[in-house]
């Protein structure tokens, strides 16, 4: 349990081996928290970047996930990853709120505005999206996926080749419908910052989603244990 006014411990699990994109994430996310820290998983895929990867990570999460929490709870436990692999069976088995990026990411876009779209690296993602967001129940609300060519771990080493296609990409989102757009995954994290005032819709960041969901969530789990006493 938190103690009074402390600050939250958000823990972001990296769904992959990549430690400096763990450093990246965790740097990032303090921007908005500094109660973030990382952990990266031990063993895996280096990215996920199709379903045979996103399918193993989900087991190998869930035992990461479990060893880190019995080391030190944390008041939230962010899955950075934008297929939130392991997510609703960590749900059942952790005593902490879970997020997963890509369903806050969602739910936010949702409170946004009446469609989104979503950009995203990878081909392989569109139709893992597509399935993602039928199953929490946004499909009606989704504009539509729109995927680049570079995967999210290429992205996250040469930005700046990758600006133009995630730029052709929200355009594209845009003209589709989208109210507001997700741009989702670790290795896309700062995108939407970037290219915010380009755009005359909203442009979310999968991690400031998450981290911003993981802290409600905290504090609402310090509320109501004080509600409790």
């Amino acid at each position: 349990m938190m103690p009074e006014g402390a600050c939250p411990d958000i823990l972001l699990l990296n769904a992959n081996t990549d430690t400096a994109m763990t450093t990246r994430m965790v740097a990032a996310a303090r921007r908005l928290h500094d109660g973030c820290r990382g952990a990266t998983m031990a063993n895996g895929a280096t990215y996920i970047s199709d379903m045979a990867t996103l399918g193993k990570a989900a087991s190998a999460i869930q035992r990461r996930a479990g060893h880190l929490v019995a080391e030190k709870r944390p008041d939230a436990l962010v899955v950075a990853c934008f297929g939130d692999p392991g997510v609703h069976a960590l749900r059942s088995e952790l005593s902490c709120p879970v997020v997963g990026m890509a369903e806050a990411s969602c739910h936010l876009a949702c409170q946004k505005g009446g469609k989104f779209g979503i950009v995203s690296g990878g081909r392989a993602w569109g139709p893992i999206l597509q399935r993602f967001v039928a199953e929490i129940g946004l499909a009606s609300r989704l504009s539509g996926i729109h995927t680049i060519d570079p995967t999210g771990d290429a992205i996250a080493r040469d930005r700046a080749a990758a600006r133009a296609e995630v730029h052709r990409a929200v355009v594209e989102a845009a003209a589709c419908g989208a109210d507001v757009v997700v741009i989702g995954g670790a290795g896309l994290i700062g995108f939407a910052d970037e290219l915010r005032d380009e755009f005359a819709v909203p442009l979310l960041d999968s991690l400031d989603c998450s981290v911003s969901q993981a802290l409600a969530l905290a504090l609402l789990e310090r509320h109501a244990s004080r509600q409790c006493r």
